[in-house]
């Protein structure tokens, strides 16, 4: 029974329907479709569709993965008054017609959201008509699930503090890839598929899908000092951004398709502290050097200061990080596996590599209240 006296009852003779919400950037569509593949893996008549929009990465991600894709007209949340907000009225009430038009199409039992410019028309959409699920990645919420806690049936946080009232906290939906990687059983295979050294340490480097100027100017700056110490490196640079190749025991990428090899080759990793990131990173058991992107309320910091807390890794300001700094922070660790052990177990302890069938059980049971 919903707050506003609606009874919401699964559909007779058939699975679950689920709908997602979660369209824009990787950081909000991966939690989704992770979420969306425990969601079958707990019970293989459900069916799922995904909402999303022309822009962002919705319709190279989703359809990949196997799931339908309902587009919906984009609502760009302004963080600023600006021209731009006075006409958000009007185009939320576009996109939240066609989000019901939708919900109706799937016969929608639950609408699953995880913030961003997707999310907001499908809270409004679904609101007393299809109980709502809400999961906040980021330390900090955003304004889409501020206003969609306010009449969700069950709020799901990964990290304590995140303003959302009575949020359970249950970490953020990885693939299953990630979250049942055997690193040790992968290394030698994951090496030979990157041309990595066989032994030795290996230090995995990545800012994103289109790099970090900050990050790779350090590594360009360490890698001499990197390379003279035994530490492979691991590169995903972005487009155009690497340093020169061509020497032994370094790989430079555009970026890497196959994360989960990526981790298993590596002993340790730097890169920035968004909440995807910290995530995988610690349910894999790396020890991490995170450089918070400097801009926004702080939020990566904030993300990355659990794992920290535990002896997960490190946190260095971005205007810190030089080539002179990532070797005194790295290096040490690099060169002692009994330390890299220890803060690799520390990182894992301090996530929640079942987060995602954890929230398939919340979305289903409110399926079933």
């Amino acid at each position: 029974m919903s707050q506003y006296g609606t009874q919401y009852l699964p559909r007779m003779g058939s699975g679950p329907s689920v709908v997602i919400a979660g369209g824009g950037t990787a950081g909000h569509i991966e939690p989704a479709l992770a979420l969306a593949d425990a969601v079958k893996r707990l019970r293989p008549d459900a069916t799922v569709t995904a909402l999303g929009t022309e822009k962002g990465l919705d319709r190279t991600l989703i359809p990949a993965r196997g799931y339908p894709l309902e587009l919906i007209p984009p609502v760009p949340l302004p963080r600023k008054p600006s021209a731009d907000l006075l006409r958000l009225p009007g185009r939320v009430r576009g996109a939240v017609a066609r989000v019901r038009e939708v919900l109706e199409k799937v016969d929608a039992d639950v609408v699953v959201g995880f913030g961003g410019y997707v999310a907001l028309p499908a809270y409004l959409g679904a609101r007393g008509r299809v109980p709502i699920v809400v999961h906040e990645a980021n330390a900090r919420a955003g304004l889409a699930n501020k206003v969609g806690a306010r009449f969700a049936a069950r709020v799901v946080a990964a990290v304590p503090g995140s303003g959302l009232r009575n949020a359970q906290i249950l970490g953020i939906p990885l693939r299953h890839a990630v979250t049942t990687l055997d690193r040790a059983a992968l290394r030698a295979e994951a090496r030979a598929r990157f041309g990595l050294p066989a032994d030795g340490p290996v230090l995995l480097v990545f800012g994103g899908s289109q790099g970090a100027r900050s990050l790779n100017a350090a590594v360009a700056a360490a890698l001499p000092g990197l390379l003279r110490e035994g530490v492979g490196v691991l590169h995903a640079h972005g487009a155009g951004n690497g340093p020169a190749g061509g020497q032994a025991g370094y790989v430079g990428l555009p970026y890497i398709d196959d994360m989960h090899l990526a981790y298993a080759a590596a002993d340790a990793v730097l890169c920035r502290a968004g909440a995807m990131t910290v995530a995988e990173v610690s349910a894999v058991g790396l020890p991490a050097v995170y450089v918070p992107l400097p801009i926004g309320n702080g939020e990566q910091a904030l993300n990355a200061q659990p794992v920290v807390a535990a002896g997960g890794g490190v946190i260095v300001p971005d205007a810190e990080l030089t080539g002179d700094r990532v070797l005194a922070e790295l290096v040490p660790w690099l060169k002692d596996p009994a330390r890299l052990a220890a803060m690799g177990e520390a990182a894992r302890g301090s996530g929640h590599a079942d987060a995602d069938e954890r929230l398939a059980e919340v979305v289903l049971g409110v399926i079933r209240t």
